[in-house]
């Protein structure tokens, strides 16, 4: 049985996982992520009883109560390398005894929803509307530091992608990781839109935008918004949902991302008052969750 050393699985003195602070027992099975360690609240005001909850650095945590259902809230903060810090932990509080040190010998899936926003690529994505991440193009390259990872990706997309973009090797080698297709069924249901979509390693040049410096390929968003795959497009830019569905694969996890469109790239359009209205998918991911 493999035992796992205090400079690889950190354990904090109250038996909390190291960044998350989270202790075993204050985990439910069924977990939303947010980017924003304030939405954790907006979320958790839907509870009907909180249980716990938990501040360290940008991951904020809430254990609760929904409609009999117990749930924990949890904010990642920005980027793959972050959710990375999360699957993992999380992954270790469901599935590693703290005590011993060693993986139980029962496996524990947790159901993840990451809820976040997102930049729309297409005429039919327009502020406002819900994007269900059926498959995610991670721009980002976490994935391939990990053993397995074509077991969980479409490797066969990611070459026409390559080929569709004229692929630079000095980005790194972009992965498509799948979302669990159940839970996009059981989440997305027939009131959001489903595509594809880019988690990007950066806000402004990853993303095409130019502000003072300019991009290595000028066209890559008109390049992007044209790629088209098993009669899907590419329909948004964000910054996590590649790690998210690769990593909870690779660990036996059931998990997927929605995001609200906030802006469209397509049509230039921003919405600036989101906040107001990202509680609609909040509460439509709470029901089916």
């Amino acid at each position: 049985m493999k035992t796992f050393p205090p400079s690889e699985l950190i354990i904090n003195e109250d038996g909390s996982a190291f960044h998350l602070h989270l202790r075993p027992e204050q985990l439910a099975d069924r977990v939303i992520l947010v980017g924003d360690p304030g939405r954790v609240n907006t979320v958790a005001e839907h509870f009907s009883e909180k249980e716990c909850e938990v501040i360290s650095r940008e991951f904020h945590s809430i254990t609760g109560t929904y409609q009999g259902k117990r749930i924990t809230v949890l904010s990642t903060g920005i980027g793959c390398d972050n959710i990375d810090i999360v699957m993992t932990e999380l992954d270790a509080l469901a599935n590693i005894d703290f005590t011993s040190r060693t993986e139980k010998s029962e496996h524990r899936t947790l159901t993840i929803v990451r809820i976040g926003t997102c930049g729309g690529l297409q005429p039919f994505t327009p502020t406002g509307c819900f994007i269900a991440s059926v498959k995610s193009i991670g721009f980002d390259g976490l994935l391939n530091y990990y053993a397995g990872r074509d077991d969980v990706c479409d490797v066969a997309m990611e070459e026409a992608f390559k080929q569709h973009m004229d692929w630079s090797p000095l980005k790194g080698a972009p992965y498509v990781a799948i979302a669990d297709p159940d839970l996009i069924n059981q989440i997305a249901e027939d009131d959001m839109v489903r595509g594809y979509t880019i988690a990007c390693g950066g806000f402004y040049g990853p993303q095409g935008r130019q502000i003072r410096l300019k991009i290595q390929d000028p066209q890559q968003n008109e390049k992007v918004e044209a790629f088209e795959y098993d009669g899907l497009k590419i329909c948004n830019f964000e910054m996590e949902s590649s790690a998210l569905a690769g990593l909870s694969s690779l660990l036996g996890h059931r998990a997927m991302t929605c995001c609200m469109v906030i802006a469209n790239r397509y049509t230039t359009e921003m919405d600036t008052e989101y906040k107001n209205s990202i509680d609609t998918l909040i509460q439509k991911v709470l029901d089916r969750i």
